[in-house]
């Protein structure tokens, strides 16, 4: 079965929205779907790319836009009132997780932070995501903070710069690279026509 990268930092609030859609997107297309966690911040450091918040209008204007799109997919959201979050740790347990439960993971986190408001940038926070995943969090927390899962998060997020990553969330369909929670209509036209060719 083909994929779909998705390029992911649980800090982001279209990469939790855009996660509530992807998965039955592929689905309906034969895929299935590769979470790779990157650093948001460090792609936006090399990129020369700033978080929307960090322009007042733009800022402004988020505010709004995330309900509209919550209400549009008929998912649950509410503003974090610890914003911007540290959310290196909750990455580095992406990093650490098999493959098979990254996705798991990444959706569990985002609607920890994204939905119930806590704190992701804490030992306590990682656990609440843990425990409802049946995980040890403080082994996985642990594991986290040493080395190699320090480097393997560097790694993917320097290969998503490579590839072309400015922001999340970001997906690659092939060699096809598409942007942001409103682009996934498009992802999902090219899919359709990628299935017929």
């Amino acid at each position: 079965m083909s994929t779909i990268d998705f390029y992911y930092d649980a800090a982001s609030p279209y990469t939790y929205l855009a996660a509530t859609q992807i998965d039955d997107i592929a689905s309906r297309h034969g895929r299935s779907v590769v979470y790779k966690p990157m650093l948001l911040g460090k792609v936006f450091e090399a990129t020369g790319n700033r978080m929307p918040a960090a322009v007042p209008a733009k800022g402004k204007y988020m505010m709004g836009d995330l309900q509209r799109w919550a209400a549009y997919y008929g998912v649950p959201f509410a503003f974090p009132k610890v914003f911007p979050v540290n959310s290196k740790l909750a990455q580095r347990i992406g990093c650490v997780l098999p493959g098979e439960q990254v996705g798991q993971w990444a959706r569990e986190i985002m609607h920890s932070y994204w939905v119930e408001g806590h704190d992701i940038g804490t030992a306590e926070g990682i656990r609440t995501a843990t425990e409802r995943m049946g995980l040890d969090g403080d082994a996985l927390i642990a594991e986290a903070e040493a080395e190699p899962a320090k480097t393997r998060l560097r790694a993917l997020t320097e290969e998503a710069v490579e590839r072309g990553v400015f922001g999340a969330p970001t997906f690659f369909v092939d060699d096809a690279m598409f942007w942001g929670c409103d682009r996934l209509g498009l992802l999902e036209h090219h899919l359709g026509h990628a299935r017929a060719a």
